[in-house]
């Protein structure tokens, strides 16, 4: 996504009346004033229905989905910590988290303050897209940038699931987004940003979000220990038809996602909108493919699995890329994400219960690095005919090495602060009934 490098006030319209018959051909043949950014209301339509389809992705989506993957007696808790955060975050966002990523000045790494608690946003504002002279609503803006910060902080959780504290979760979320998300969307996406100015490219968030959350989740995961019983006891999801019914709810909220970050109706978010559908559609076949060379059955489960990888894979490379090198993408990340999870993960036994560095570390990985590739025109990509695949690929594996690096130790200090504030775990009796009754005082069951 390129991000508007600056966002300009509603221009007012002059307006001329009356003017003298002699003075009408003098002011035809007179250059035109220069005007404002103009709102261009089918792509401001477009971009308040990708908001609520980003919105979609949340609640229900990814709580449906994590919630079915994790165990019966934690449901409800998972749902509650996914929307919590969700909700915090979209606080947070308008109080401090727009300014600090998109706000006016500031350096490489994080905007100025000018925008605190929205200073300056009004319904004329604008921001302006990438057709020259074109503007949306800078609240529309605000609000499709405010859901991504949502879901992302949301994913970090699937890897901390059934044994976090509800309380330590929330604590996490307001530092981690403050120190670890609004600095890595700015530095990615504002114009003045260290990986915008080095040429990165990332179309929808594969290393804002998904290698952010991905490695976030590790070592939050790491910190936090594994669940009672792992890995010897058996933790199946408690409802794959859940997991299944997220899973969709995802890839239909994934398209606000990928082609809404065209920021217009137009042929870019087209080009976004056909690489979400065919790239995810290989991923999630090659994933269950993996599974019948690896000697098991094609699972619905892994079909799941495969869906997000290719969506989490295509995201950066969504609107830079052609088609055929998105299905070329999403099938090499579904397989290396299927040998993250299924062969890496148990060997290193490390507790990321609902695989989210497996899926959206790995995925995003890819992806990232994979764009520097599928950019080139013999794939079908934008890159002109002096595009260096090479530099291009030093550029994304720089980028991809820097939001490790800044995730990885961000965490570390939300998660220690969180500790310090309210403790991390839950307790071993907690832990054992279920954190739906134990934290929440409730069933998703009752019989």
């Amino acid at each position: 996504m390129r991000i508007p490098m600056k966002l300009a006030g509603g221009a007012g319209l002059a307006i001329f009346a009356a003017l003298p018959a002699w003075a009408q051909d003098a002011a035809l043949q007179a250059p035109a004033a220069a005007a404002g950014p103009t709102v261009d209301k089918g792509d401001t339509a477009w971009m308040m229905v990708a908001t609520i389809l980003v919105l979609a992705m949340i609640l229900p989506g990814l709580a449906l989905f994590y919630g079915g993957l994790a165990r019966a007696k934690n449901m409800l808790s998972v749902m509650t910590q996914v929307g919590a955060v969700a909700a915090f975050a979209m606080l947070i966002w308008v109080m401090w988290g727009y300014t600090m990523a998109f706000g006016d000045g500031g350096n490489g790494f994080v905007a100025g303050f000018g925008k605190l608690f929205l200073a300056g946003v009004t319904s004329e504002s604008t921001a302006a897209t990438f057709t020259e002279g074109v503007a949306i609503p800078e609240y529309v803006f605000v609000c499709f940038q405010m859901t991504f910060a949502a879901i992302t902080v949301a994913l970090v959780l699937g890897s901390v699931v059934e044994r976090m504290k509800f309380s330590a979760v929330m604590v996490f979320a307001l530092i981690w987004l403050t120190i670890v998300y609004f600095p890595i969307a700015h530095m990615v996406w504002a114009g003045n940003g260290v990986f915008f100015e080095m040429g990165a490219l990332d179309f929808a968030g594969g290393t804002v979000v998904h290698i952010n959350a991905g490695v976030s989740a590790l070592v939050a995961a790491l910190i936090l220990g594994k669940r009672i019983g792992y890995p010897t006891e058996r933790m199946a999801p408690h409802s794959l038809t859940m997991t299944g019914i997220g899973t969709g709810l995802l890839w239909v909220g994934w398209f606000g996602f990928n082609a809404g970050s065209a920021l217009e109706a137009n042929g870019s978010a087209a080009l976004a909108m056909i690489n979400t559908f065919v790239a995810t559609a290989s991923a999630g076949l090659f994933w269950m493919l993996a599974e019948r060379l690896s000697g098991h059955k094609g699972s619905a489960l892994g079909f799941c699995s495969g869906i997000i990888a290719g969506l989490v894979a295509v995201t950066p490379a969504a609107g830079n890329s052609g088609p055929f090198g998105a299905i070329v993408l999403g099938a090499v990340a579904s397989i290396i994400c299927y040998l993250a999870v299924s062969v890496v993960k148990p060997k290193l036994g490390y507790d990321d219960a609902l695989d989210a560095f497996g899926i959206h570390g790995i995925g995003g990985m890819i992806g990232a690095i994979g764009t520097g590739i599928v950019y080139a025109p013999v794939f079908g990509g934008p890159g002109g005919a002096d595009f260096s695949i090479g530099s291009q690929l030093g550029i994304q594996i720089a980028a991809v090495a820097a939001t490790i690096v800044w995730a990885a130790i961000g965490t570390a200090i939300a998660i220690f602060i969180a500790k310090a504030l309210t403790g991390l775990r839950v307790s071993e009796q907690v832990e054992r009934e279920g954190l739906d009754l134990g934290e929440h005082g409730e069933r998703a069951y009752n019989y």
